[in-house]
């Protein structure tokens, strides 16, 4: 990712002001008088988003002026000033008073200048910002580097991100930070039994496999990172309609998250032994696709009756959850783009989040709240998990009916958990349908931010 902060000391950085409507007066009385008379002119007000280069006499930009919602507005977002990257010509610049939230002005200004440019030369925005005072420049650049890994890998297109791309990404990670990783591929996963990763990926061309990075001190606590990792879904014989298919790309935004996760807790060193698995697989079509109505073993023991071959995500990840659960750690975690349920009833900004730990659900919901990457906690409904049932096999994944599909995926991943001292599975989208401050069109880092400030503040 192209370097964000200056870290040189630059007194002619271009300062940046931050205005409302209501503080407009009060700040444009304090400008130099020429350029009061340009803003005036150019009927600049201060409203949000609201952008506007003040020249000096020779031509240069003086002030850069930048409108922020009121406190308190119902539309406050407080990563406005992620819109100012593609706004600002080469140069660096200062924050000159400060935004509603400095922290996250700063983060949202890195997030913004991510560009995805692997087939098309899209150079980042030339612009620099000095570090506010008081910001943990290194922690903010660490942030941005990992949501820029999720989002290239969720905006490469599948032909150049299989399952085994996918796991050179993950080696590629492992390699940068000293962690073991291991690969189990293909005819391997009945052998060492892995039957829902298989049944998933067998009809594609591509290989399915499994992923397994290991870094940290042993004796530290076990925190666990589960993935979903499918590489593109065509819905397999339950074939979805092109409008939904378009953008399945994105369906292995889980790994993508748990990747970028993990390089955050690598790169901080937090006191913990962390294992990250990814199930990688491709949902295609083909003679030997998985049909609706077969029945396979899962690794845990229960046999699963197919409901529909488009629910393939949470067969992959109850392999991987059970395979993670055997060593029964500290903490559990899985990320995975799961239900179209979950965007129905919250959207694609707010993910749902599910753990029976009322504590670790706290803690969830403080550091969304103040990351900025918001999460919303849904229910592990006891009385829904009856729906789940087969008449010739332990357990459908994909009851009937359509109510609750959120819910209901979760409390079928909930089956394969059982030793872990506590589980959190957020059901993220991973994509950001139209652009916003700080937030570009395309791939998007998930609940990943709130997980690792919950996790530095476990254990740094």
């Amino acid at each position: 990712m192209h370097p964000i902060f200056q870290t040189e000391p630059t007194p002619s950085a271009t300062p940046i002001l931050f205005v409302t409507k209501s503080s407009w007066d009060a700040v444009r009385a304090d400008l130099p008088e020429a350029a009061q008379r340009f803003a005036t002119a150019s009927g600049y007000s201060g409203k949000p988003g609201q952008y506007l280069a003040l020249p000096t006499a020779d031509g240069e930009i003086g002030h850069v002026l930048f409108g922020l919602d009121e406190p308190g507005a119902k539309s406050h977002d407080p990563f406005r000033p992620g819109a100012l990257p593609g706004l600002l010509p080469a140069g660096v610049y200062r924050f000159a008073n400060a935004p509603h939230d400095v922290r996250l002005a700063a983060l949202a200004f890195a997030l913004g200048a991510y560009k995805f440019g692997r087939y098309r030369k899209a150079e980042p925005p030339a612009v620099r910002l000095v570090p506010p005072d008081g910001v943990d420049a290194a922690a903010i650049s660490r942030a941005a580097e990992a949501a820029a890994l999720a989002r290239d890998l969720i905006n490469t297109p599948s032909n150049d991100m299989g399952p085994a791309e996918l796991a050179d990404a993950a080696d590629a990670l492992a390699t940068r930070f000293g962690a073991s990783i291991s690969v189990i591929v293909g005819d391997e996963l009945a052998t060492q039994n892995f039957p829902l990763i298989r049944a998933v990926g067998m009809a594609s061309t591509r290989a399915p496999r499994l992923i397994d990075l290991t870094w940290g001190d042993p004796s530290h606590p076990k925190v666990t990172l589960v993935g979903k990792g499918v590489c593109f879904d065509t819905g397999g014989l339950d074939l979805k309609p092109s409008s939904a298919m378009l953008i399945m790309k994105k369906d292995m935004g889980g790994a993508a998250n748990v990747l970028a996760l993990a390089s955050m807790i690598m790169d901080a060193g937090l006191k913990l032994r962390l294992r990250v698995l990814i199930p990688a697989v491709e949902n295609s079509v083909a003679g030997n696709a998985m049909r609706p109505l077969d029945i396979f073993p899962s690794r845990k023991g229960p046999t699963v009756e197919i409901g529909n071959t488009d629910a393939e995500g949470r067969l992959v990840l109850a392999d991987a959850l059970a395979y993670a659960d055997e060593e029964a750690p500290d903490l559990l975690i899985d990320l995975g783009t799961l239900t179209g349920a979950a965007r129905v009833a919250l959207g694609p900004d707010l993910p749902p989040y599910y753990t029976n730990d009322e504590t670790l659900a706290l803690d969830v919901a403080r550091h969304a709240s103040a990351e900025n990457d918001p999460l919303w906690r849904m229910p592990l409904w006891g009385p829904y998990d009856s729906w789940l049932d087969s008449k010739v096999a332990n357990i459908n994944n994909a009851p009937s009916g359509g109510f609750a599909g959120s819910i209901t995926c979760a409390l079928f991943l909930q089956r394969f958990v059982e030793a872990a001292k506590s589980w959190l599975h957020v059901d993220i989208y991973g994509w950001t349908p139209k652009a916003k401050p700080g937030r570009p069109e395309g791939g998007e880092c998930q609940a990943a931010r709130a997980i690792f400030v919950l996790l530095s503040e476990r254990y740094g």
